[in-house]
């Protein structure tokens, strides 16, 4: 996102889509972006008048004092590490000098709040939330069953996108207050005076932010930090909830604003929500562009860190392959609605077998007692079973997306190519429902003198479940022993 953000910026102030081939050509784009600064002050990392901006790093007003020591990038970063005997801090100490630049690349443009004096960056809904990016990527023809996402293909096919919609983008963020030309896309050029903020009306609609006060320093040849609070964050636009145009970032249709991956993953049921439901705004590049054929096979790229308050949990990533006719039903209401309503049909069949591996496993940790328990006591049996649907939910979520697709595909052949792909679906749930009950049924705690009783009604219960809402699985009628195991 950052290199994709400052080419976009250096092309535009040139007023070229051209991508150069060479990297002097880059130089002199990225030098014409801070040309007030013929030292190129704003692309070093270490610079000893702090009155002067560093790469990522703001002027320093006099008044202001750093004075928290920072040894180390790895304590630099954004990772909250709360237990320090799993995942350590300031180890890396024979740090070079991209390591600071990562980190520092880390902190500026994805941190949130941290506690009094620590704000985080404006394109966040919130400070415990988190930036998610939600983009198509191009996929090598010959490899694209690989799930090979090439880095120079998405980041041209990014920039050109941004280049070639920048007006619309701008018409659709008018809101906002941007200025169409002239303003600030690398805010660490800029002083940052205590409790002075940048406010929209001065910032380019694609800035590249920098939240924290913070400067590096050189001692012999040893690079460190001091990082100070500020007394408020660094760009005003709290009222926005993260809603700032960001062109990765779905955003909320009624809400207005952007989206936060919290406590959860990139999974089928969180997919499903944020591509189907329309609910969610596809974000610009998530979208396929004017010249992208529907034959084309994209990836669609969906990344964040998972935060919640004062914790990390996560660095999540899902590359998904999808097709160009799938991608563009995206951006057509109608289509749009046809594959949240299949995928809805998908999570209710997931639904049903999950209710009977969670049955028939608390069946089996009550040692086969078919009486009604007390909800309290039913809460507790129903926990044995978590484990066990927790491994089916992510088998289920590695076919999910294939059985879409084919089922959206099948509309076009009639209702029974529709219902062939249903069962298909059905067969390929009971198989892994079936292996995960097998491999779980004998781990479930209950009294060994009853064992062989629960283990047996355990099964009869599960298989007459899945019977039961599934009989087309099976080439014979439900018996009576199902319906009064079901009873």
């Amino acid at each position: 996102m950052f290199l994709v953000q400052l080419a976009a910026l250096a092309l535009n102030r040139a007023g070229t889509t051209q991508l150069p081939k060479v990297d002097l050509e880059w130089l002199e784009l990225l030098r014409d972006l801070t040309s007030d600064f013929p030292e190129d002050e704003p692309w070093c990392l270490v610079v000893d008048d702090w009155n002067q901006p560093a790469f990522l790093q703001p002027p320093v007003p006099s008044a202001i004092n750093l004075k928290t020591e920072i040894s180390t990038p790895d304590a630099l970063d954004l990772l909250i590490t709360s237990r320090n005997h799993d995942l350590k801090k300031n180890v890396a100490r024979e740090a070079e000098a991209q390591d600071w630049l990562l980190a520092l690349i880390s902190l500026q443009t994805g941190e949130g709040y941290s506690g009094a004096g620590n704000y985080g960056i404006a394109r966040m809904n919130g400070g415990s939330s988190s930036r998610s990016m939600i983009g198509l990527a191009p996929l090598p023809s010959q490899q694209s069953k690989l799930n090979i996402v090439r880095p120079g293909l998405w980041f041209c096919r990014d920039v050109s996108v941004l280049l070639a919609t920048r007006e619309t983008q701008w018409n659709e963020q008018a809101f906002h207050g941007y200025p169409r030309v002239g303003g600030l896309g690398l805010t660490w050029m800029a002083p940052w005076e205590e409790g002075q903020q940048l406010e929209l009306k001065d910032l380019d609609i694609w800035f590249i932010e920098a939240c924290r006060r913070v400067r590096l320093k050189n001692a012999n040849g040893h690079i460190s930090a001091l990082s100070g609070n500020s007394a408020s964050a660094r760009i005003s636009a709290k009222q926005f909830n993260g809603s700032l145009g960001d062109p990765w970032a779905p955003v909320h249709v009624t809400e207005g604003k952007s989206f936060t991956l919290a406590g959860r993953s990139f999974d089928y049921s969180t997919l499903v929500d944020v591509l189907f439901s329309g609910d969610w705004e596809m974000p610009l590049l998530a979208r396929p562009a004017a010249d992208e054929p529907p034959e084309e096979t994209m990836a669609l790229v969906a990344e964040a860190l998972s935060r919640g308050n004062s914790k990390t949990e996560g660095f999540k990533s899902r590359i998904l392959p999808i097709g160009g006719r799938i991608s563009h039903a995206l951006t057509l209401g109608t289509k749009r609605k046809e594959l949240h309503e299949l995928a809805k049909e998908q999570i209710g069949e997931i639904g049903k077998f999950d209710r009977a591996l969670r049955d028939a496993l608390t069946l089996a940790a009550t040692g086969g007692k078919q009486d009604p328990q007390k909800k309290e006591n039913r809460a507790a049996d129903y926990a044995h079973s978590d484990l066990a649907r927790s491994i089916f939910d992510r088998a289920v979520d590695e076919i999910f997306f294939d059985y879409l697709w084919k089922r959206y595909e099948a509309q076009e052949e009639g209702m029974e190519a529709l219902k062939s792909e249903a069962q298909r679906f059905a067969d390929e749930l009971n198989k892994r429902a079936t292996a995960v009950f097998e491999a779980s049924i004998s781990g479930i705690p209950c009294p060994s003198l009853y064992r062989p009783r629960a283990e047996a009604r355990a099964r009869s219960k599960f298989r007459s479940m899945v019977r039961y809402a599934f009989p087309e699985l099976f080439p014979s009628l439900i018996t009576e022993e199902d319906n009064n195991a079901l009873a």
